[in-house]
């Protein structure tokens, strides 16, 4: 089973600025579901592209002849498409050189506000939206025992960075996973989404391009839309992102930030092999672009493969990592940290005063029992889920059969192909039966294929086998409206 598809190849030979037509098709999708004429429904999948910057200004597309035969369309249909796209000075069409995108988006790009749908579970449904584990018995154990420090935990006022002590346990902790670190870079946040939120507020401006994988958290792409910058999708393959095609968007684009889930990506669990991993820092450290590793679900393996931080891999490389123990402990503690340099940490610092001045005294001591047992938690958290994706398979084999995936090697979640429809509109039919679900338009970093479903296998067993059991009456309606 597998989760790759021709939107591996790259969309644009920048040699010549002409837009592959295989490439683009691929990148569109199931465009021609919808409502309007064929023509329209192109026009609208193109102009989505220019949107989201991944068709730039002076960019040529291809010949109406043949992006009609790659699309299975006639030549008509793809010649109005484009003079619907000329008249909204989308493109331009000169006589000999062709269909080009214009200089001027049609439209704002980008939008805030994706990632409020993986909180939007309807009531009585069972909610399989969200990755929140729960509490493993080491974990509950802890909390029930913990002691306060009173002389911390009655400070008046505490350091925007987060204690001292804690940075310098968090620090150890990274030192002793393979990346030397100090508490001068350690910034204890509210959470990893603020650490991300700091991040891109600092470094994001308005039309900065951010590079992320296609598919990606949309704390990332709504965080970087509300400070007015675009996101561009990186094309990925079953091994993560395609770093050649990072490296030609890092030297095309120039952005101001990339953003990474590397290992036990989220949504499709893909895995970065450790020479793309050495690529992606040598590339951080070569062209000087800061790169924001998440890592909250790097721990979380069912083979014990957890490589240390990008950051390990180059200490020259502008690499910032993000972690939290919301997956692998407890995400209502909401503790969270970056690892910067240290000027950084000190500019973020000042930010994170202004933002809300510090995090939880109290939070962070409990934080502090929980890091000193972090390896037994995330054993503890990677056995249990390793059996409940065992359950899940099952499920899917009995309920969802024609339903393709890989199985992932860690992480919290299955990303799940459908043969056939849109993934949006089944996850509407999913909640008429009382399950909620997300498809690849709320990780889309641009334009969405509209052919995956994330199924987190979080919740609790019988949850969890109910959930797949309507996944599967919900498959059933809805394949018999296509």
């Amino acid at each position: 089973m597998s989760i790759g598809n021709s939107a591996n190849q790259r969309l644009v030979d920048h040699r010549t600025a002409t837009v592959d037509s295989a490439a683009l098709a691929a990148r569109l999708g199931r465009w021609s579901q919808g409502d309007g004429t064929l023509s329209a429904r192109l026009a609208h999948g193109i102009r989505a592209l220019v949107d989201t910057g991944e068709l730039r200004p002076g960019d040529r597309l291809p010949a109406e002849r043949t992006l009609a035969a790659v699309i299975s369309v006639s030549r008509g249909t793809v010649v109005a498409a484009y003079a619907e796209l000329a008249e909204r000075g989308a493109v331009e069409r000169r006589q000999g050189s062709g269909t080009r995108i214009s200089g001027s988006p049609v439209s704002r790009p980008g939008r805030a506000g994706r990632g409020e749908a993986l909180f939007s579970s309807l009531p009585n449904a069972i909610d399989l939206l969200r990755t929140v584990p729960q509490i493993p018995e080491t974990g509950v154990e802890i909390i029930r025992t913990h002691r306060p420090r009173l002389e911390f935990a009655l400070l008046p006022e505490t350091d925007p960075a987060g204690l001292a002590m804690l940075r310098e346990q968090i620090a150890d902790m990274f030192t002793v996973e393979g990346t030397p670190t100090s508490p001068e870079q350690i910034l204890v946040t509210h959470g990893a989404q603020q650490a991300i939120s700091l991040v891109v507020n600092a470094l994001v401006g308005p039309g900065d391009v951010v590079l992320a994988e296609e598919v990606t958290w949309p704390g990332v792409t709504d965080s970087v839309a509300l400070r007015g910058g675009v996101v561009q999708g990186i094309p990925m393959g079953d091994d993560g992102l395609d770093v050649e095609a990072l490296e030609v968007a890092i030297a095309r684009l120039r952005p101001a930030l990339v953003a990474l889930n590397p290992h036990h990506h989220n949504p499709t669990g893909t895995r970065m092999p450790p020479a793309e991993r050495r690529r992606v820092a040598d590339l951080a450290a070569r062209y000087g672009v800061p790169v924001v590793e998440d890592r909250v679900v790097a721990g979380i393996s069912f083979d014990g493969v957890v490589p240390p931080s990008l950051a390990a891999e180059r200490p020259d490389a502008p690499v910032i990592v993000v972690e939290s123990v919301s997956k692998w402990a407890w995400a209502g503690l909401r503790v969270g940290w970056l690892r910067a340099d240290p000027v950084l940490v000190r500019r973020l610092r000042g930010a994170r005063q202004l933002a809300d001045q510090s995090t939880s005294v109290p939070a962070q001591l409990l934080a502090g029992d929980l890091l000193a047992h972090a390896s037994d938690l995330k054993r503890e958290v990677s056995r249990a889920h390793q059996e409940r994706l065992r359950l899940l398979l099952r499920l899917m084999a009995e309920h969802l059969p024609e339903w393709t995936f890989r199985a992932p090697r860690g992480g919290l979640s299955l990303w799940a192909a459908i043969p056939s429809g849109s993934a949006d509109a089944f996850a509407r039919v999913a909640a008429m039966h009382g399950v909620s679900v997300a498809g690849s338009a709320e990780f889309a970093a641009s334009t969405s294929p509209d052919d995956h479903i994330r199924i987190p296998f979080t919740a609790p067993d019988e949850v969890l086998s109910e959930g797949i059991r309507r996944l599967g009456d919900a498959w059933r309606d809805y394949r018999e409206t296509l």
